[in-house]
């Protein structure tokens, strides 16, 4: 039986599939994007601030979390804000894409961070069980309950404990593209999914390949696949799907590969061949796509925060860089929604502050202010954000309340949805590398999931 905070995560989403479309739709046409540099963090972070923090002189902090890039480095500047108003010391420790087992490993040496940012909600209740997380203090918890509606508070709790504090928040469901490839091949947004097939066929008549895939980072391919599920397949069957509640041997997962394998299997419609899509780490499936005269791709699907990766290319998010809703497989686009999630791994003054100071709108907006990132924190004035496009996303979330479907595999437990070289990473994996191989991947995907269900007991 999954807890409470799954099924708040499992919750309608023909609200948020409105509004994001229509908002991307306004946004295609959105100003550039514009990078945060530290006057600007100054501006945004230390004026007039709206939450008290203690003061922790020469305490020492250490956080972990899974970004790298530009990520990382916007994420840096809300720590050093945290560091110059309370006097605190912090050390930032990159995870690796596999938070859980890197975790694991420091609490069983003794050596675990004091705050790390998990990304999957069954990661969460996963620590939670083995009493590895610190419930939210009074101060914390008074600023979750003034800036965030009550589904993502119970996103963050485990059998009515608030342990998490959902800082980063993601529209996993967008499609990027580089305008001056869509120009030169004459080709259109595309609002269902044949229509975007055609669009790949059109942009690779004009001579550049047209889908960038980062296959080499698993968690890419989960994406692709929960996008075509939830349209095709409707909010009913990814609930159940999502909470093993049906196998991955049913006819809709079947209809799901088989409709992806409609561009995984053709080598031609993809960067680099399916050879060249698994040797390509997310970032460089962003970057490749808006990087010099003649991209080496002209889309990639991926989430808002693509926005920190296009910043390090010269192309301007809105002008060079456009975005579309990812197309229609069903009757309407898909909306699926992600987010990293601030735990605390040790008792102590020095981390309940952080998380305090993580669930509150000054943090919040340093980062929406250097871009690539939008927050769940319903009280952020909208106007912090760097651009149109990414002001428009975030209003689009804050608008839908708790109508939204999380990422699938994030709700799983960690040995199926969330770690490299193994479950459903591993298995889409090697189905972009045969996608004929429909029945074979399925019965992958439903031993490795009975596995990690059964033994999570979930």
């Amino acid at each position: 039986m999954r807890t409470r905070h799954h099924r708040a995560a499992a919750r309608a989403t023909s609200c948020l599939a409105a509004t994001v479309a229509l908002s991307l739709a306004l946004a295609a046409c959105g100003s550039g994007a514009k990078g945060g540099d530290g006057d600007d963090r100054r501006k945004g972070g230390s004026t007039a601030p709206t939450v008290r923090l203690p003061q922790l002189n020469g305490q020492k902090l250490q956080v972990t979390a899974v970004w790298t890039g530009a990520e990382r480095e916007n994420f840096v500047k809300v720590l050093d804000e945290f560091e110059q108003r309370t006097g605190a010391k912090v050390d930032f420790v990159p995870s690796g894409d596999d938070m859980a087992g890197f975790v694991g490993s420091k609490i069983a040496g003794g050596g675990q961070p004091d705050i790390a940012m998990l990304q999957q909600v069954g990661v969460l209740g996963e620590f939670a069980q083995k009493g590895w997380l610190k419930p939210l203090a009074a101060t914390a918890k008074a600023q979750l309950a003034k800036n965030y509606t009550k589904g993502w508070q119970d996103l963050g709790a485990h059998k009515g404990t608030q342990y998490g504090v959902y800082f980063k928040a993601s529209n996993k469901s967008l499609v990027w593209y580089n305008a001056k490839a869509f120009d030169d091949a004459g080709a259109q947004e595309p609002k269902t999914w044949q229509d975007f097939l055609k669009t790949a066929q059109i942009i690779s008549e004009s001579g550049v390949e047209p889908v960038s895939v980062g296959g080499s980072d698993g968690w890419t391919l989960t994406d692709w696949f929960e996008n075509v599920y939830l349209s095709q397949a409707g909010p009913e069957k990814y609930d159940q799907l999502a909470q093993h509640r049906i196998k991955w041997t049913d006819p809709t997962v079947k209809e799901a590969l088989t409709t992806l394998g409609q561009l995984f299997g053709r080598k031609d419609l993809l960067a680099g061949g399916n050879s060249g899509a698994l040797q390509t780490d997310f970032p460089t499936s962003v970057t490749r796509t808006f990087s010099g005269e003649t991209p080496e791709a002209a889309m990639v699907s991926s989430a808002d925060y693509a926005a920190a990766n296009i910043s390090r290319t010269k192309a301007k998010v809105g002008t060079d860089a456009k975005v579309f809703p990812f197309p229609a497989v069903g009757a309407k686009s898909p909306v699926v929604t992600g987010g990293d999630v601030a735990v605390a791994l040790k008792d102590g003054k020095a981390a309940q502050a952080l998380l305090t100071f993580l669930a509150s709108t000054d943090a919040a907006k340093i980062w929406a202010q250097a871009g690539g990132f939008i927050s769940p924190n319903k009280e952020l004035d909208q106007a912090a954000y760097a651009d149109d496009v990414m002001r428009k996303i975030a209003k689009a979330l804050i608008a839908a309340g708790d109508d939204f479907r999380f990422d699938m595999s994030d709700q799983a437990p960690a040995g199926f949805g969330g770690k490299p070289g193994q479950g459903e990473w591993k298995d889409l994996q090697d189905f972009l590398k045969n996608p004929k191989d429909i029945e074979g991947t399925q019965a992958r995907l439903e031993r490795d999931a009975a596995k990690s269900f059964t033994s999570s007991g979930e």
